[in-house]
């Protein structure tokens, strides 16, 4: 069973840092792309940071200078530092993966909440 299992959320205070960790139990071949997704109660899940196809890095809105997205390819590990936190970077974040056989899978998400 394919899994993404998400670590790093919590409570932090307003200019603080938190680094997320996902670890992938899925064939490396199979990753097209892997990255970050968050979700605040009544909207839509919007992207953080991912590595897309080719290498190429995207971010979303609001998180670029603050949020930087790394990987371990060997080892199936995704991890986005987050600097210089606001309370409105609090939400729900989600590892996403897009393999290459059409499957859009998601972890289980970990809380962040960014509140003096």
């Amino acid at each position: 069973q394919v899994q993404l299992v998400e670590s790093g959320g919590g409570l932090v205070q307003p200019g603080g840092s938190l680094r997320l960790t996902c670890a992938a139990s899925i064939a490396r071949a199979s990753i097209t792309t892997m990255g970050w997704y968050r979700q605040t109660p009544g909207n839509e899940r919007e992207l953080v940071a991912s590595f897309g196809r080719g290498n190429n890095i995207n971010y979303g809105p609001n998180v670029t200078g603050r949020f930087t997205i790394s990987r371990d390819v060997a080892r199936k590990i995704v991890y986005l530092q987050m600097n210089s936190l606001k309370p409105e970077d609090t939400a729900v974040y989600y590892c996403n993966v897009l393999t290459n056989y059409g499957a859009n899978l998601w972890g289980q998400g970990t809380q962040v909440t960014v509140s003096s």
